[in-house]
């Protein structure tokens, strides 16, 4: 048993190239003994598949607010209570601005509104971004309100550039949940 047996992790993928990084985790979290379900943005869904995450959880991938299926009996509000933590992985900055702001007008900022499970985050983006004043005014609210930050990480990034704002490592990302050093 390890310290994610039996935790039910929903994994919000948001829209950045680190998207790619998220299927990796769903696979190192259902290692580590969590049940996994997925909910993507609009934009996650252009640089990696649903069907990705639904073969790697084994669940169903909630991509729309707007599911006539699972909204029939609010799903956003039934996912949101399912959850024992919710990750954000990659966190980028329009996501982590929704977040602090309090937006919920996509799945992903509704589920975070709505439930009361803690919140981890894992940033992504280029460093210009990440070093921007009002990113680093919104990571602050954010740990103000106890929302875990894992990462950003430094290294190329692709861009091109080089420097602080990859999206930390899914073991990494892992080992934080667990509550070990990452």
């Amino acid at each position: 048993m390890t310290a994610l047996t039996g935790h039910r992790v929903l994994l919000c993928v948001t829209g950045g190239i680190a998207a790619y990084k998220a299927a990796e985790l769903v696979r190192r979290l259902r290692d580590a003994g969590a049940e996994v379900r997925v909910a993507m943005t609009e934009n996650a869904q252009r640089f990696v598949g649903a069907t990705t995450f639904q073969a790697l959880s084994g669940e169903a991938v909630r991509k729309s607010l707007w599911d006539e299926h699972a909204e029939a009996a609010m799903g956003h509000i039934e996912l949101a209570r399912w959850a024992s933590v919710v990750v954000v992985a990659p966190a980028t900055a329009n996501t982590i601005a929704r977040l602090a702001h309090g937006f919920a007008d996509d799945l992903v900022s509704t589920l975070c509104l709505a439930t009361e499970a803690p919140i981890a985050v894992a940033p992504a983006m280029n460093r210009v971004m990440w070093a921007n004043a009002a990113t680093q005014a919104n990571v602050a609210t954010l740990r103000d309100r106890g929302v875990l930050l894992i990462g950003p990480g430094s290294g190329d990034q692709a861009c091109g550039e080089v420097g602080e704002g990859r999206m930390a490592e899914p073991m990494a990302v892992v080992r934080a949940l667990s509550g070990e050093d990452a």
